[in-house]
Order: C-alpha cells, then sequence, then structure tokens
C-alpha cells in the first residue's frame, strides 16, 4: 500500500514537472522570437519589473483587480524564486480568474449589451454559463462548440423564467445577434475566427478578398433559424433542421452553406448545419480558429495584438510576429486549446514581465514588444480595485448581481458612467466627467472618510505604527508598491503637521484621496 502511493506521488511529480517546463519551453521561444525582431531593428528591450509592478500587473490581468496589501507584503517579502510562477498559479485557480474573465469573454461575444441597455437582460445567464466554464477549466474549442451548437427547439422566452440568473445558457449569443443568419455569421467569423467578412454583405469586399457570394454562404450554417411569435430579441426560437440554403438579398440567387476555406458539407454529412459549422471551426487544422483565439488572449495581456485590431485578419493588416502567431496557434491546438496554459507561457515571458517605463530611446513602437505597454484599466478593474484599496463593501442593493444587467447596482452605476468605446485598452482615456466622479463623487469620499474607511480606519486607529508605517500602508493598499525616500519624507512630514486642517488623521485621509486619484493607481503598467 506504501509502495502503491509513493509511485503515484511520484507520478504526481513528474506530471507537474513536465507541465512546468512546457511553460518554460514555449516562454523562452516566445522571448527568442520576440528577441530576434529587436535585434533586426536595434531596439533595446528595457529590462524585467521589479516585484511589485509584476504583481500589480499580473493581479489585473489575471484577477481583474489590485492585489491586497496583504498578498503584497508578502510576495515582497518572499525570497522563493520561483514566486511568480506560483503567484500566476493561484490566480488561474481563483475565483477572481473565473469572474474577471467571464466579463472578458462576454465583452468579446456579447459587444451589443455594451451600447444597447435593452440586451443587458440576456447577460446574468450567458455570464452565469461563462463562469460553470471556466470553473470546470473547459477547454476554449469545446466552449465555441456549445455556443454555436446550443439546442433551440426547446427554447423560451427569459421573460418567463424566473431566476434566470441561475440558468446558464449560451443562448444569449444568438438572441443578441437578432436570430437574423448575416448577423450571426458575421459575429461567428469576426470573434472565433477573426475575419470581417461583413463588408461582403452587400457587395463584394473593397479590401479584401470576400465575395458577396461568400458572405451569404457561410450566414447559410444559420438558414433555419427563426423566432417564435413576438417579444423581439427575446422571443424564442426554433430551428428548421432541413432548411440550408439563404436567397441573396436584391437578387434571385439562392446559396447553401459554404465553409470559408471554399470546402462544402459533404451530401452524406446529416447533422444539422450548425454542427456542422462547429465540427469544422474548432479542428487543430483550422489554422484561423487557433490563431485568433491566441491573438485575442496576447491582446489582453499586452494592450495590442499580434494582429491588430485582434479580429482583423487581412492580407493588408499581417502580424507583426508571424512566426511568434503560428507557435502560439500550434501550441494552443496541441494542448487542447487550453487558455490557461497560453496565459501561463504568455506571463512566464520576459516580453511580458518588462517594465512599463521606457529605459532606450528605441523603445517606441508598441508593436516590437520592448516593454510593456501602459493600459487603462477598464470600468469594471476600477471598480473592483476602488473597493478593494478601500475595503468597499456596497450596499445590499448593490450585491444583487455584478453584471450590466445590474442596472440598479451602484457597480453596474459605476462602470456605465466609466464606459469606453475604445477596443483597445492602451487608447482608453479618463474624461473629465468621470475624473470629477472619482475626485468627487460618493463612492471614493466614503472610501476616504475616517468614519465610513475600513482601510483608513485601521492604518489610522493601529497603535503600532509609526507616521512612516502608515503612509507606507495607504501606498500598498493604493498602488501595491513602497513610496520612495524622498516622496516617503515630504508625505511624513505633511501628516505630522496636520496638513491642511491641523489634523494629522484627516491629512492621512488626504494622502489616502490623492493615491486613489492619482493616474498610476487608473492605469496597469
Amino acid at each position: 500500500m506504501l509502495r502503491s502511493a509513493t509511485v503515484l506521488l511520484l507520478l504526481a511529480t513528474t506530471s507537474c514537472v513536465a507541465r512546468g517546463d512546457e511553460v518554460v519551453e514555449l516562454a523562452t521561444e516566445i522571448d527568442g522570437l520576440i528577441r530576434r525582431r529587436l535585434a533586426a531593428e536595434n531596439v533595446t528591450a528595457a529590462p524585467v519589473a521589479d516585484d511589485a509592478e509584476f504583481l500589480r500587473r499580473v493581479f489585473l490581468d489575471l484577477g481583474g483587480r489590485i492585489p491586497p496589501s496583504t498578498r503584497v507584503r508578502r510576495f515582497l517579502a518572499d525570497r522563493d524564486p520561483d514566486k511568480r510562477r506560483k503567484v500566476v498559479d493561484e490566480l488561474l485557480d481563483s475565483s477572481l480568474y473565473v469572474v474577471h474573465f467571464s466579463n472578458v469573454w462576454r465583452k468579446a461575444l456579447l459587444p451589443e449589451t455594451q451600447a444597447d441597455p435593452q440586451t443587458r437582460v440576456l447577460v446574468p445567464a450567458f455570464e452565469a454559463w461563462l463562469r460553470q466554464k471556466l470553473t470546470d477549466d473547459t477547454s476554449y474549442s469545446e466552449m465555441v462548440r456549445e455556443i454555436v451548437t446550443v439546442p433551440l427547439a426547446a427554447s423560451r422566452n427569459p421573460r418567463e423564467i424566473p431566476g434566470q440568473a441561475d440558468r446558464p445558457s449560451p443562448l444569449a449569443f444568438y438572441q443578441a445577434k437578432q436570430i437574423k443568419p448575416e448577423n450571426l455569421a458575421a459575429s461567428t467569423a469576426r470573434t472565433f475566427l477573426g475575419i470581417r467578412i461583413e463588408c461582403a454583405q452587400c457587395h463584394d469586399h473593397p479590401f479584401d478578398n470576400w465575395k458577396q457570394n461568400e458572405f451569404w454562404s457561410f450566414a447559410a450554417f444559420f438558414a433555419g433559424m427563426e423566432r417564435q411569435g413576438r417579444g423581439g430579441f427575446l422571443a424564442a426560437i426554433r430551428e428548421v433542421a432541413d432548411r440550408r440554403k439563404l436567397k441573396i438579398p436584391g437578387t434571385e440567387t439562392s446559396v447553401g452553406p459554404v465553409f470559408l476555406d471554399g470546402s462544402r458539407p459533404l451530401p452524406t454529412q446529416t447533422r444539422g448545419a450548425r454542427q456542422l459549422l462547429a465540427d469544422w471551426m474548432i479542428t487543430a487544422e483550422n489554422s484561423y480558429f487557433a490563431k485568433a483565439a491566441v491573438n485575442r488572449l496576447w491582446s489582453q495581456m499586452f494592450g495590442i495584438g499580434l494582429v491588430d485590431p485582434p479580429d482583423d485578419f487581412t492580407a493588408d493588416n499581417p502580424p507583426s510576429h508571424p512566426k511568434l502567431l503560428d507557435l502560439l496557434a500550434s501550441e494552443f491546438a496541441s494542448h487542447n486549446f487550453d487558455v490557461r496554459h497560453i496565459l501561463r507561457s504568455i506571463v512566464a515571458s520576459d516580453a511580458y514581465q518588462r517594465t512599463s517605463r521606457q529605459t532606450d530611446p528605441s523603445q517606441q513602437k508598441p508593436r516590437l514588444f520592448s516593454r510593456m505597454a501602459v493600459k487603462g484599466l477598464s470600468p469594471e478593474q476600477i471598480f473592483d480595485s476602488l473597493a478593494q484599496a478601500t475595503g468597499y463593501v456596497p450596499a445590499a442593493v448593490g450585491r444583487t448581481s455584478t453584471g450590466p444587467g445590474a442596472l440598479d447596482s451602484v457597480r453596474s452605476e459605476f462602470v456605465d458612467l466609466f464606459g469606453d468605446d475604445s477596443s483597445r485598452p492602451t487608447q482608453q482615456r479618463t474624461t473629465i466627467l468621470q475624473a470629477l466622479a472619482l475626485m468627487n463623487g460618493g463612492l471614493v469620499a466614503e472610501a476616504t472618510s475616517l468614519d465610513r474607511s475600513r482601510t483608513l480606519t485601521a492604518v489610522v486607529e493601529f497603535p503600532a505604527l509609526g507616521t512612516g508605517d502608515r503612509v507606507e500602508a495607504l501606498f500598498l493598499a493604493a498602488l501595491g508598491r513602497r513610496p520612495g525616500a524622498k516622496r516617503l519624507a515630504a508625505l511624513v512630514a505633511y501628516v505630522d503637521a496636520g496638513g491642511v486642517t491641523k489634523d494629522p488623521a484627516a491629512a492621512l485621509a488626504d494622502v489616502f484621496w490623492a493615491l486613489l486619484n492619482s493616474s498610476e493607481f487608473l492605469l496597469n503598467h
């Protein structure tokens, strides 16, 4: 019995080492390809970020919020050379990752909910489904298959279903596209394959090789879908299984389903059209699928894609690093489309871990990845980071949901205010209205109030802390780092003098307010 247990332990250890080696090997290959391009362009790479910069960045990128100050202290004090890999594993196995990437994928799959408030009723069930898939670590290919092939015959109007958020379903992908074959074709190609074929809907694509006939032939995979009764985008849906042809508007031509590589389903293939489409899309041989997925993940982590925008693969928009894109796509497919494997490998690379500070004049072009790009936080990241830094706990009405469907929640109101139409995190900017909301709004005012702020109260009232320790604690809570010596000395002098009101406690509140309103807090760097 003991011998068997020992063998099992050895096998488990061997498995972990092999898995770890694969991450290191891929990260090394990533860096090699990036380094060769930098050498060819005569660009000097920035050094690797320090521990504080790395920890804040990886918490925001994988967990959607800044790290707790206690986690920052432990990480900075940790002398384990493998601590960065360990914190990545910790995050990827946490609920923070599940919630954050549910939001990331929801924005990519249901962009309509960002602009159309009416469609937000669809969000809870869809986000619940995403969270279930991410918790179970479902492969990306299986997630996409479930979306594309979601059963429709028994669908009902969500308004008739109490507690819709408790019934996880990807059906919202179809409802948000108004059940129209042309909308579904355009969204499917763009989201899952990185191809914008919608310009060929009315005429041949003016800048690419896609023809109108090819667009409608792809849309024919959704030809059998139709609404039942009234209800707009919330109406029940059914699918006429044997309907596989669409008439091209303005013509007398009808077309059947054709894949984007020009191949057609065989007459002997009697499965549903959407099942056949999913089979073709998610195979390892379909380079569109894997490349589009890893490019989206790269864009999420770096703020800019190898192909950018990340859903615009055309001859006129080539990847900045073609061999790197091929490498990531190949690894993704060979690892059963494992998103966490790609994320682990990206984060393990020097390219990801470089500082965002410009350390050489040659580091000007963001697509060379000589240093980390500075990214604006998403509205959700801003709110959740404010809540993390301040110990803010919303009232009961604000806890009903964390998604955009919760129109009455404090978080949703905040997210609406800070909504940014920019598709690139590196281009997100805070408006004057948003800045005023942060500077004077109720959330930050309450969070920096001596009477109501949990963080501030703990810092002010803890008896064993000197003024320098208190200022440092606020820096760790808000910015995830310690202040420099000169800044610390100036702030200690300010607090000890009592600030404007000659009250040291109020002066500490001023310091905290300034940190939360700083550009450093609002940026992922």
